[in-house]
C-alpha cells in the first residue's frame, strides 16, 4: 500500500458495526475508497458465534421508541437513529441480498438457514462487491488529524491516510477503539460486563443443569430490578433471558455489589391469588393426588416442582386434600419467591457485551460523528451503548454503522 494513497474512509474494526459501516459507505458513494483494518486474523467473530452459531440478527420490535426500551444504556440517544434505520430496514436490507430472516416466538430474528455463516457471507460479499479493501493483522497504534486528513499509524510503523475514520472496535475491556478515543480527548465511561450469568451454589438447583423454565420473573430486591422470561438452570447457577436481562439492566450496580447479592425467582410468573385458585381447583378435582407430583396448570418442570415442594417442607405422601395452610403458604413462597445468594458471575457463552465506552454526549447521533474532532466517527459497542439479549446489540451495530458510513462519505 502506497503511503500517499488517501482513503475516503478507514474503519478500525472488522466486526458487525465496522462491516456495515464500510458497506454503507460504498452504497452511499460507490466511487469512495474504503478500507477495513482488523487487528486479528479473522473478521465478524461475534457474528459467527452469536445465538449459538445461528446469529441473532435483530429483533421483531419495529417501533423505534419501544425498541429503545431494551437498551439500559443508550435509550434516549437511539430514538432518532432507530427512526432512520431500524429492524425493518435491517430485514429489508438482508432480504435485498437474498437472505431471509425468520421470527421466533420471543421476537428474536435469525436467518432461515439457522447458520451464522449465511450472515457472514452476505456481509463479506457485499463489502467485496462494493470494492471495500480489508487488511487483517493490522493493529492501529495512533490517530492524528491536521483538520483535513487523518493519519493512522499501524503497529509496524506504516501510515495510512484518510479523510474520515470510523472506530468500530467493539466493547471489550481495553479495546483499541476506546483507547484511541481517549487519547483524542474523549471522555470514557468505565467498562463493566453487561451480559453475564449468575453463579449460585444452592441444593435446590443440584442436578438440574439444562432445565429451562419458560415463564419466570427474576428480581434483585436491593436494586429494585425485575425482569421476566425463560430461566435456565446451569451447572454453575442460573442463566437464560430473564437472568441476562437482569445482568444488563443492573450492569454497573451489580459490579458495584462485586457480584454478591440476592436474586428472587418466581418460577411460574403467577401471583399468589392465582396460585391459590389453582391449588383450590387441585383440592377439588384431584384431592387424592400427591402435591409433590406437580400441577399441569403451572409451567414448572415436574422434577423442579418436586424439589421446590420438598424445600417447602411438603411431605412426600401429602395429598392436595390434606395440604395444611402452613404448607400451602410455604409452597407458594417456594414457587413465587425463591431467594438465592449470588456469589459471582460467568460470561454468557456467546455474548461478550460490555457497558461503557465513549461518552454519548460527545457524539452527534445524526451522523455518529465526534463532537470533538471532525471526520472521526463511532459505531457499535465502542460507544456507551448496550442492549439486553435478543438481537438488540446487533441492531444498534447495524444502525450506528449505517448512519456513520453514509455520513463519513457524504462529501466524498
Amino acid at each position: 500500500m502506497a503511503e500517499e494513497e488517501i482513503y475516503d474512509m478507514v474503519i478500525v474494526g472488522g466486526g458487525a458495526a465496522g462491516y456495515f459501516g464500510a458497506i454503507s459507505s460504498v452504497e452511499a458513494a460507490p466511487w469512495s475508497k474504503v478500507l477495513i483494518l482488523e487487528k486479528t486474523g479473522e473478521v465478524l467473530t461475534k457474528v459467527k458465534i452469536s445465538g449459538g452459531g445461528r446469529c441473532n440478527v435483530t429483533h421483531d420490535c419495529l417501533d423505534p421508541r419501544e425498541l429503545t426500551k431494551f437498551y439500559p444504556r443508550g435509550e434516549k440517544a437511539l430514538i432518532g437513529p432507530f427512526h432512520r434505520w431500524g429492524p425493518s430496514d435491517t430485514i429489508d436490507w438482508f432480504a435485498s441480498k437474498g437472505v431471509e430472516l425468520k421470527v421466533e416466538s420471543d421476537g428474536r430474528m435469525f436467518p432461515v438457514t439457522d447458520n451464522s455463516k449465511t450472515i457472514m457471507d452476505c456481509l463479506t460479499k457485499a463489502a467485496e462487491e462494493g470494492g471495500v479493501e480489508l487488511r487483517l493483522k493490522a493493529e492501529v497504534e495512533s490517530l492524528e488529524s491536521d483538520g483535513r486528513e487523518w493519519v493512522i499509524r499501524l503497529s509496524e510503523g506504516e501510515k495510512v491516510r484518510c479523510r474520515a475514520v470510523l472506530l468500530a472496535t467493539g466493547g471489550t475491556r481495553n479495546n483499541a477503539g476506546v483507547k484511541l478515543a481517549g487519547e483524542l480527548g474523549h471522555e470514557l465511561v468505565p467498562a463493566a460486563p453487561s451480559l453475564f450469568t449468575f453463579r449460585i451454589d444452592d441444593p435446590r438447583l443440584d442436578g438440574f443443569s439444562g432445565i429451562s423454565v419458560p415463564q419466570t420473573e427474576a428480581s434483585v430486591p436491593v436494586l429494585k430490578l425485575k425482569t421476566e422470561g425463560p430461566c435456565l438452570i446451569t451447572h454453575w447457577g442460573l442463566s437464560g433471558p430473564a437472568i441476562l436481562k437482569l445482568s444488563a439492566r443492573g450492569a454497573r450496580e451489580l459490579a458495584d455489589q462485586k457480584y454478591r447479592f440476592d436474586v428472587v425467582i418466581n418460577w411460574c410468573g403467577l401471583k399468589e391469588p392465582e396460585l391459590l385458585e389453582i391449588f383450590s381447583r387441585a383440592r377439588e378435582n384431584s384431592p387424592r393426588k400427591r402435591v409433590r407430583s406437580g400441577l399441569g396448570e403451572v409451567a414448572i418442570p415436574a422434577r423442579l416442582w418436586t424439589r421446590l415442594a420438598e424445600h417447602a417442607g411438603v411431605g412426600e405422601e401429602t395429598i392436595w386434600a390434606n395440604l395444611s395452610k402452613t404448607d400451602r403458604h410455604s409452597l407458594i413462597l417456594s414457587i413465587i419467591a425463591s431467594r438465592f445468594n449470588v456469589n459471582g458471575k460467568s460470561m454468557n457463552k456467546d455474548e461478550f457485551v460490555t457497558a461503557g465506552g465513549v461518552n454519548l454526549m460527545e457524539v452527534n447521533f445524526k451522523t455518529m460523528e465526534s463532537r470533538l474532532h471532525s471526520g472521526l466517527f463511532f459505531a457499535g459497542e465502542v460507544l456507551d451503548i448496550d442492549g439486553v439479549t435478543g438481537g438488540f446489540n446487533f441492531q444498534s451495530a447495524w444502525t450506528t454503522g449505517r448512519i456513520a458510513g453514509e455520513a463519513a462519505v457524504a462529501g466524498a
